[in-house]
């Protein structure tokens, strides 16, 4: 049996985000239950306007044949991640709870080591 991944984003930047997104469905397609956590910067990555995606990165990664942060999405949401939106980052960021995607949860960062348990956490 293998044991939860968490992965913690921190920053709000492109990069980040779409790399903490590549482990967490890189994680889900090999059975491991996944919690992905943004706070502060990386709530950035489930607002509902999806600026991200905007980026010019994203058009980059996707001209060079590989997936953004918009398919990366879609496949955690298939493969059933958990999205985490920090309560108190949020806060810190001035950002509402209502300006989320659908889907994602807003809780502390107990409820996020409470999801891991045992297992992995990866900072990014």
């Amino acid at each position: 049996m293998t044991q939860p991944l968490g992965i913690l984003l921190r920053h709000g930047d492109h990069e980040a985000a779409h790399y903490a997104l590549v482990l967490a469905t890189g994680a889900a397609a090999v059975g491991r239950e996944v919690t992905l956590f943004a706070t502060n910067g990386g709530c950035r990555l489930f607002l509902a306007t999806a600026p991200l995606v905007e980026e010019a990165r994203e058009a980059l990664l996707a001209s060079r044949g590989v997936a953004g942060i918009a398919p990366l999405m879609e496949a955690a949401r298939d493969l059933g991640i958990r999205l985490i939106a920090c309560e108190a980052g949020l806060k810190a960021e001035g950002l509402a709870a209502a300006s989320l995607a659908p889907g994602v949860e807003v809780e502390g960062v107990v409820t996020f080591l409470a999801a891991v348990g045992p297992g992995q956490i990866v900072s990014l």
